[in-house]
């Protein structure tokens, strides 16, 4: 019977020590790296939701931004970072599956890094500007074949969805272009506005903003269904008739390896609570951000996942870190 309560005592005694392990509170400020300039899809989501869980850890959260390497350079920064909660980083599928498909990184993902939580998905648009003369996406697919590597388009990064998708596009529609990879979606919708490069797949936070005051037209959406930002926009696949064609886009975030369960527990929970938020929501959706959070295991079998399904794409498309 001494036995007995002796483990059931012990057992208790984990319960409720568990819930207090889990209330982890930071002591110093927390920064939040970001693997592209400002401006862009992922630099939005990270600032709007950190703004929430700043509030609710009563520790100021700093986003900094190291852009290059199409996120790898953030990555390798929170790689080396201190286990202790004061960095995390805010991945993308760019980072955290599309690069370590595309080329021979210092770190692994699942090893090196921590999963926290997914954070968003992510929207995104083909968009030309108003001064090009393709109204519609077989328009620019039939000048595209009339002229082989000619037409060029930008991305957010290498190996994000923006240079995936126009890797795909080249790939399934048989035409040749020419990838211009930027350091984040600011840099980029510069270059599109003033027509420096001819086309691109990119977020809708960075494009809906001109798309709407007439500054970009949107020619298609990269993904399974249309948006229901702009319903009468078709997706890629019904207007070039390319069944099949989907680029899905998401972040997600991440610590350094070795973070304690406790933390990530803590960080996770005010994550989640952030993108419940209904301002916070509001604000993520206006830009074409839906709110998907998860918890770490959820984050790692994605990863996992995803990675599975990108492979063989990637590899068909000739998709490379170049």
């Amino acid at each position: 019977m001494k036995t007995t309560r002796r483990i059931l005592g012990a057992t208790t005694f984990a319960l409720l020590a568990r819930p207090a392990l889990a209330q982890w509170q930071p002591t110093r400020p927390i920064r939040v790296l970001v693997g592209f300039a400002p401006g862009g899809g992922t630099d939005i989501t990270t600032r709007t939701i950190a703004a929430r869980m700043q509030a609710l850890l009563g520790q100021p959260i700093v986003v900094e931004n190291r852009p290059g390497a199409g996120g790898n350079l953030a990555s390798e920064a929170t790689v080396n970072a201190p286990a202790d909660g004061t960095a995390l980083m805010m991945g993308t599928i760019a980072s955290l599956v599309m690069n370590p498909i595309m080329t021979r990184l210092s770190f692994d993902v699942l090893t090196d890094l921590t999963t926290i939580g997914r954070s968003v998905e992510v929207t995104n648009f083909l968009v030309v500007a108003p001064e090009k003369p393709w109204r519609t996406l077989p328009e620019l697919i039939a000048a595209a074949k009339a002229k082989p590597g000619e037409l060029s388009y930008g991305s957010s990064g290498v190996g994000g969805a923006g240079h995936l998708g126009g890797a795909l596009l080249d790939s399934m529609a048989g035409i040749e272009t020419i990838h211009v990879p930027y350091r984040g979606g600011g840099q980029l919708i510069t270059d599109i506005l003033s027509g420096k490069v001819d086309f691109s797949i990119a977020t809708a936070a960075t494009v809906l903003p001109h798309i709407e005051a007439g500054r970009l037209r949107a020619l298609a959406v990269p993904s399974a269904r249309r948006s229901a930002l702009l319903p009468d926009v078709p997706t890629v696949a019904e207007v070039a008739n390319l069944p099949g064609y989907e680029v899905a886009n998401w972040y997600a975030m991440m610590g350094p390896r070795g973070l304690p369960r406790p933390i990530v527990d803590r960080v996770n929970a005010v994550l989640n609570e952030s993108m419940r938020d209904t301002d916070v929501v509001a604000a993520l959706k206006g830009h074409g951000l839906e709110p998907a959070p998860s918890t770490p295991e959820e984050l790692t079998g994605f990863i996992v996942a995803e990675t599975a399904k990108w492979r063989p794409i990637i590899e068909r498309a000739g998709a490379t870190a170049n």
